[in-house]
């Protein structure tokens, strides 16, 4: 169980933490025990009725470095589709518990990092003081020839530009944090401020008591808008493997919905890994270092 705190007005804060297993010096990784971990944590929030969830990170390093690509990568296909089922699945509690939802980014949220905390109502993040190297945000998986598999392709153009959107997820770029565009962040906070404040009331704010069938995603009121930023952005990228699924997820989940961009997400992210190209960046990526 991952640690729980409890605000006297019924606000649960999760901490993420580093697998003890695999400790990686205190980062933050979404491998399969932090996953279980999430969902069996958030099933007992769930059961005691919380007024919101916040969800923050225990690492002082990161928010979440991403996925696990070394246990990506030793799984067999039907290992591997199994895998990025039981991550949406857990991911989803965050939208289907009947209450407000906040991701609190105070470090970099990459790759799955980012899509769990876009599956939050509201992402609070933290910007990097003037001393500070500033962190990064963003899908970087097609940068390694690789797609996203947790709903990244259909949430991120939801939340800010689309063109833009569409865009860095299938150029795999990511961005400085004092560097975002508008919208990822629902609330900015500088450095030194209280963050934790901050999503405490957001939380207070901005009350939910319905469950969601899915998070801010693409959907039927900002499709038209997003199928427009398709049509832009197909004109312009280079038209590798990755970026090809990633446009192809976009389409999917305009013309038929979360679920089944999630099943082309997953579908994408099976077969590109075995691409040259994936297999050669993933190679260097996972190389030992030293």
């Amino acid at each position: 169980m991952l640690p729980i705190e409890r605000t006297s007005d019924g606000i649960a804060i999760v901490s993420l933490t580093a697998n003890p297993y695999k400790p990686r010096g205190g980062v933050v990784v979404l491998d399969s025990w932090l996953i279980a971990e999430i969902a069996s944590t958030l099933d007992a929030v769930a059961a005691a009725t919380p007024t919101g969830i916040v969800l923050r990170s225990a690492s002082e390093r990161v928010f979440v470095a991403g996925a696990d690509l070394a246990e990506i990568d030793g799984l067999n296909d039907v290992a591997l589709d199994a895998y990025l089922r039981q991550g949406s699945d857990a991911f989803a509690r965050l939208y289907q518990i009947p209450c407000a939802t906040v991701a609190l980014v105070h470090r970099a949220a990459l790759g799955g990092g980012l899509e769990v905390a876009m599956h939050c109502d509201a992402i609070v993040g933290t910007l990097a003081g003037a001393e500070e190297k500033p962190w990064r945000i963003g899908l970087p998986e097609c940068g390694l020839g690789i797609c996203p598999g947790w709903g990244g392709t259909q949430m991120l153009p939801a939340r800010i530009d689309p063109v833009t959107a569409i865009t860095q997820t299938a150029t795999g770029q990511t961005t400085p944090v004092n560097a975002l565009p508008a919208g990822l962040f629902d609330v900015a906070v500088n450095a030194g401020d209280d963050a934790l404040c901050a999503a405490l009331d957001w939380i207070r704010a901005h009350p939910r008591m319905m469950a969601r069938t899915q998070p801010n995603a693409i959907d039927s009121v900002n499709a038209p808008r997003i199928r427009s930023a398709l049509a832009a952005a197909r004109g312009t990228l280079t038209a590798t493997d990755a970026a090809l699924a990633v446009l192809d997820c976009v389409d999917i989940g305009i013309n038929n919905g979360w679920n089944a961009a999630l099943a082309a997400e997953r579908k994408h992210l099976v077969a590109l890994r075995h691409t040259p190209t994936a297999r050669e960046k993933l190679a260097q990526f996972l190389k030992p270092s030293g």
